[in-house]
């Protein structure tokens, strides 16, 4: 009988310890998050077309918050379903999306895969095009390149402040499906909310371009 109720309060306590290494392992993000492989994640907790945007890192000791800004901007109509959101609604997506490459009209120390622009690069938006929600060049363009109009992309050297640097958050990509919205980025802050992206003060995206590592899956959550 004294060694049943041993080997129960072992079994108790090996389970209680499993409990405790799991929500050590998963904190309790401000907003939904499909970790997945990340060991590097950004939370955006929007409220209205302001936000929240805090940087988290897996380390030794589960996950850790290690820098946040509460001056961050998200489109002018706020959040709505990234599964749903259609272009052109002034609306930044929700759910979680990769990172995986960045951008920007000045150079960075990233070390993420980085473009540095020119004047031929476009972030294209319009929807009838092959390379709808890619950058393209100017050069050699099968499609009308043009800022306005249903059909109107982004000429990104135009928005040296906002594009100094900026990370693709990969909503709606490989495959793109015409409509659904292009050209979602983290990027710096403007004069006021965007037409989608996530935006973040000057000081804060100079962190984030020093943090992130390609070899960490990061991630981006949206809520």
């Amino acid at each position: 009988m004294v060694l049943r109720v041993v080997a129960g309060l072992r079994r108790v306590v090996r389970q209680v310890g499993a409990v405790a290494a799991r929500a050590a392992d998963a904190p309790d993000f401000p907003v939904p998050v499909e970790v997945g492989n990340a060991t590097q994640v950004i939370t955006v907790e929007a409220r209205g077309s302001y936000a929240t945007v805090t940087a988290w890192a897996k380390g030794s000791a589960g996950w850790k918050a290690r820098f946040s800004t509460a001056s961050g901007r998200v489109g002018s109509n706020g959040v709505t379903n990234g599964a749903t959101r259609r272009q052109g609604t002034w609306t930044t997506p929700t759910g979680t999306y990769t990172i995986t490459e960045g951008f920007g009209v000045e150079a960075s120390g990233t070390s993420m895969p980085y473009h540095v622009v020119t004047d031929d690069d476009w972030w294209v938006e319009d929807p009838e095009s092959k390379f709808y929600n890619s950058m393209h060049s100017a050069q050699g363009a099968d499609f009308p390149l043009t800022e306005s109009g249903d059909r109107g992309s982004e000429h990104l050297i135009d928005y040296p402040t906002q594009y100094a640097e900026a990370l693709v958050i990969n909503f709606n990509r490989w495959p793109a499906t015409p409509g659904r919205g292009a050209g979602i980025f983290l990027h710096v802050n403007g004069s006021g909310a965007t037409a989608g992206c996530v935006s973040v003060p000057r000081a804060t995206m100079d962190r984030f371009m020093n943090w992130i590592e390609p070899s960490a899956q990061p991630r981006i959550a949206i809520g």
